[in-house]
């Protein structure tokens, strides 16, 4: 996916190899990760890299606003409340979504070689049998996906593991759902690698 998806009106997501990314050199990204360790600051500033790029292609007046974190953690644009935005990184993948008017979260996740029982039970409980007959390498895809699609949820709601990601109902090999208030989309046309995004429902559905 080198091009941004829009998902639904106002809602876009990206991905791409970390590799790929040309770091930040936006002043206030820099001034956050001069305090990181260099491993830390190179992924962060490539992360934000992805999403001022996500921005300058879809709304481009957002794309030089500070990126700020609230009381829990969950990224924003300063001067843009509603402007909802997420990123997310898994070993050398990068994902980053970007929402006009509501809260938003994004997933991306390489899959394990093979995937453990106690693991399929915690995330997928009552379908975990039906996962743990198939391949170790298709059986830890599977839960991959599921992970990412409960993961966008909480990372939408901006509680993160406090919102109990394992908890939500998420069938294996189901491409959207509901989450309370969100719905949930897994970008399996767009991406080879697990990749979901969460976002608030618009109040008439």
């Amino acid at each position: 996916m080198n091009a941004a998806i829009q998902v639904e009106d106002g809602v876009w997501v990206l991905t791409r190899a970390a590799a790929e990314v040309p770091p930040s050199a936006h002043r206030d990204d820099l001034r956050r990760a001069a305090g990181l360790p260099r491993w830390r600051a190179g992924r962060f500033l490539r992360g934000r890299g992805l999403l001022r790029e996500l921005l300058g292609t879809t709304v481009p007046r957002l794309a030089g606003a500070d990126v700020v974190l609230d009381e829990r953690g969950k990224p924003w644009l300063a001067g843009f409340p509603r402007a909802g935005v997420s990123i997310s990184h898994s070993e050398g993948r990068l994902a980053c979504a970007f929402a006009a008017g509501r809260a938003i979260g994004v997933d991306v996740q390489r899959p394990a070689d093979s995937l453990g029982a106690g693991l399929a039970h915690r995330l997928l409980r009552s379908h975990a049998p039906a996962v743990l007959v198939l391949p170790p390498a298709e059986a830890a895809e599977t839960v991959a996906w599921v992970w990412t699609a409960q993961e966008a949820c909480v990372k939408a709601a901006g509680s993160g593991l406090a919102g109990r990601p394992w908890a939500i109902d998420v069938a294996p090999g189901a491409s959207r759902g509901r989450w309370g208030p969100y719905r949930w989309i897994s970008l399996r046309e767009y991406s080879h690698t697990p990749l979901s995004c969460a976002f608030e429902a618009c109040r008439e559905e």
